[in-house]
């Protein structure tokens, strides 16, 4: 009977993540943008270096970097003015050459010919659905330290650097995270993975995560095939499941989470990661309303801040509601500084 009713509770709890009774709201169903970039049948099929090219879908990332390797820089160039979605978005390709086939892919693209602007560094973009994008803030070739900002819901290549509450954007967390922690790092904002709209079904579930965190891992990969050292990850709100799911084969050194409503997992342990684990949440932040439950396929979880889960938490009493972890002079912003720069954080080291 009393198992009986703990279920009754859990199916109340996790319900109301759906219908809005613990502050949520409803949101539109999404289908995950998954597969190979933009124009690989082209891809496939081509043969101007006498050979077939590395399968994006199939090829793993280090693969793809011996690849490129191997040509000469007349041959990249080719490859880049034949192919630019492809090339721009093939992890494991040299990012000097990612940057420059997505400017050209961009420029094609009236609704997203800001993204070619001269100085912006685009390490991804694909324009299918809802868009998706990266954008690299400092230089990621002479960087000693990398970090990746993972967003959660309602973020698009359209939000991407939208002007209103500039610290929820992706651009605006990873300028402000890359501001703070100095010219020795890079930050890269990823928006690579089809967020939830609004807060509902989509929200509530692991199925976009899941998602999310195949397309995470393989770019993570490709930053270490390249060349690059292993990142830490910053993943915000949904972005914590992203990154949670992802833990366990993800190349990383620290994940930070924030704002989360937890990470599909019981404890640190369960994410199965050589990654040392951060959480904070603000006092303010409304993803405290949302029920720290995992049943029927609904909610995500232990809260990463609370004690038993085992993360180190991170100061953030002074930032303000669910999107103001980087905002300047915050205890948090500093906090993910030091992160990022591979430094202490309240007396501990990382």
């Amino acid at each position: 009977m009393r198992r009986y009713a703990r279920t009754v509770v859990a199916f109340a709890l996790a319900t109301s993540v759906v219908t809005g009774t613990a502050g949520w709201v409803s949101g539109d169903a999404q289908q995950a943008l998954t597969g190979p970039p933009p124009g690989t049948a082209s891809w496939r099929a081509d043969r101007a270096l006498g050979a077939e090219l590395p399968d994006p879908e199939r090829a793993a990332p280090a693969e793809v970097a011996a690849f490129f390797d191997g040509l000469s820089a007349r041959e990249r160039q080719l490859l880049l003015l034949r192919h630019p979605s492809v090339v721009g978005n093939l992890d494991g390709a040299p990012l000097e050459l990612r940057y420059r086939a997505n400017s050209l892919a961009a420029a094609d693209d009236p609704r997203y010919r800001s993204l070619a602007a001269p100085g912006r560094r685009i390490l991804a973009f694909d324009p299918r659905g809802r868009g998706q994008v990266a954008e690299v803030f400092g230089n990621l070739r002479s960087a000693h330290r990398v970090s990746v900002v993972v967003p959660g819901s309602d973020n698009d290549a359209g939000t991407f650097d939208r002007v209103s509450d500039v610290y929820g954007t992706p651009a605006g967390m990873a300028k402000s995270l890359y501001t703070q922690a100095g010219p020795s790092t890079a930050v890269i904002a990823w928006t690579g993975y089809t967020t939830p709209v609004g807060i509902g079904v989509d929200a509530a579930t692991g199925r976009l995560a899941e998602a999310g965190a195949g397309r995470l891992t393989r770019f993570a990969e490709g930053l270490t095939a390249d060349g690059l050292p292993e990142p830490v990850v910053f993943c915000h709100s949904y972005g914590s499941v992203v990154c949670g799911l992802a833990a366990h084969r993800l190349p990383a050194t620290d994940l930070v989470v924030l704002g989360s409503p937890g990470m599909r997992a019981d404890d640190v342990d369960a994410l199965r990661t050589r990654a040392t684990v951060w959480a904070a949440k603000d006092p303010t932040d409304w993803i405290d309303d949302v029920p720290s439950v995992r049943f029927a396929g609904l909610g995500h979880g232990t809260d990463p801040t609370d004690p038993t889960f085992g993360a180190r938490r991170i100061p953030s009493d002074d930032a303000r509601g669910h999107t103001g972890y980087f905002a300047p002079g915050t205890d948090s912003l500093r906090a993910f500084a030091a992160i990022a720069r591979g430094t202490s954080v309240g007396g501990a080291a990382r």
